[in-house]
């Protein structure tokens, strides 16, 4: 019982880091902060966007969420292993 526990808690984690990462890096309804010395951001509306022009996929990538990749995979595999035995 005590692996299914753990199992499941390690899979819920990981999903709640990898949210956790990809809000950290930044807002996603303002745009890049205005520096005084830079120039304004090309924007394809005249206001604040969901979805800024230079947001990338980046924060799907495996170098962020290698911890909660980790802790989901762990997780799944103690979940795998209880079913079996």
């Amino acid at each position: 019982m005590a692996i299914i526990l753990l199992g499941a808690l390690l899979t819920v984690a990981g999903v709640v880091y990898m949210a956790g990462a990809a809000l950290r890096r930044g807002r996603l309804s303002d745009p890049a902060p205005v520096v005084p010395d830079r120039p304004i951001p090309n924007l394809a509306t005249s206001g604040p966007t969901l979805e800024p022009r230079r947001r990338g996929l980046g924060f799907l990538g495996l170098s962020q969420n290698w911890p909660g990749l980790l802790m989901m995979g762990v997780g799944l595999a103690l979940l795998l292993l209880s079913a079996l035995f």
